[in-house]
């Protein structure tokens, strides 16, 4: 299996050892739900000056190895950027060195985002590929090194909301993923994370890139994450800063009341400041959130 991803290494001309260790597709093949091929992703910049891209058509994992003797804990990491792109250095690639360093077997899932245009189907593109990156990782647990029963999900506003997604949604049949139990993730963690389509707690840019302009209230119901917990969703750590104002924090103390009442153990912090996407920031306030997912991770 390593020839088998040396060989894709090479394949793709992409290896770069000063960043991940491995770039993993997760489709041999014409990806499903791709209408149009040959479309070239786009990456740029933001205001911040931070790495963001879109336009995915051939999803990947990006693997930070923790270099670990034994089998370590995966998180998959979901980057976000409202269903429109993904902020992958502070939300992505800085967030993998780190948890790579602290001992975990870190991906950043480069995922299509939900374009009409360019998929049939468009609004469960993002999760057939967190299903396939979860499975993905399982089906391969030996050879990443990976302890295939401590295979979690992490996601960033609207990714959060993708992480959420796999963690809530991983029992539903979609165009092209069907429920598949090696797709459940063993732990989530939500990070200021969009959880409702709901009018009063949605992020509404979020909302309708997913979604579209007039959604369906069997969409809107569907994706509000809190309404889809049951016994069997993960355990979650979950984290938000009050002073959030793109995506309320009441994303979070409702999808942590609606674990709570399933019975599900969940770590919620709310912080005093920090705004929103801050992820990997380490000049901002709510940069000790680094603090409570260490300690959180080491009880797993």
């Amino acid at each position: 299996m390593r020839i088998f991803f040396t060989a894709l290494l090479i394949a793709t001309g992409m290896l770069n050892t000063m960043a991940q260790d491995e770039i993993i597709p997760l489709y041999q093949s014409t990806p499903p739900g791709n209408k149009t091929p040959g479309i070239q992703e786009e990456w740029t910049t933001s205001a911040s000056g931070s790495a963001i891209v879109s336009k995915v058509t051939n999803p990947e994992l990006w693997f930070y190895n923790s270099e670990s003797d034994a089998p370590k804990p995966a998180i998959i990491i979901c980057p976000g950027g409202g269903y429109r792109y993904q902020a992958y250095e502070h939300e992505g690639k800085q967030v993998a060195q780190w948890l790579s360093q602290i001992g975990y077997q870190a991906f950043v899932l480069k995922y299509r985002l939900p374009d009409e245009a360019l998929f049939e189907n468009p609004s469960t593109i993002p999760l057939t590929d967190a299903r396939k990156a979860i499975s993905t990782v399982r089906k391969n647990a030996a050879q990443l090194n990976v302890d295939s029963d401590k295979i979690g999900i992490m996601g960033f506003s609207a990714g959060g909301h993708l992480a959420a997604s796999a963690s809530t949604l991983f029992n539903h049949d979609f165009p092209f993923s069907k429920a598949c139990l090696s797709a459940k993730p063993d732990f989530s963690i939500l990070i200021y994370p969009v959880i409702s389509m709901t009018y009063k707690l949605t992020h509404e840019g979020s909302r309708e890139a997913l979604l579209g302009t007039h959604p369906e209230s069997n969409q809107i119901e569907l994706f509000s994450l809190e309404k889809q917990i049951d016994a069997k969703t993960p355990q979650t750590f979950i984290l938000h800063a009050i002073d959030d104002r793109s995506v309320p924090a009441e994303n979070t103390t409702e999808y942590a009341k609606a674990l709570r009442n399933n019975n599900i153990q969940v770590h919620e912090v709310i912080l005093p400041e920090g705004g929103h996407g801050f992820g990997f920031r380490k000049e901002s306030p709510a940069f000790e959130w680094t603090l409570h997912l260490k300690k959180w991770l080491e009880k797993l």
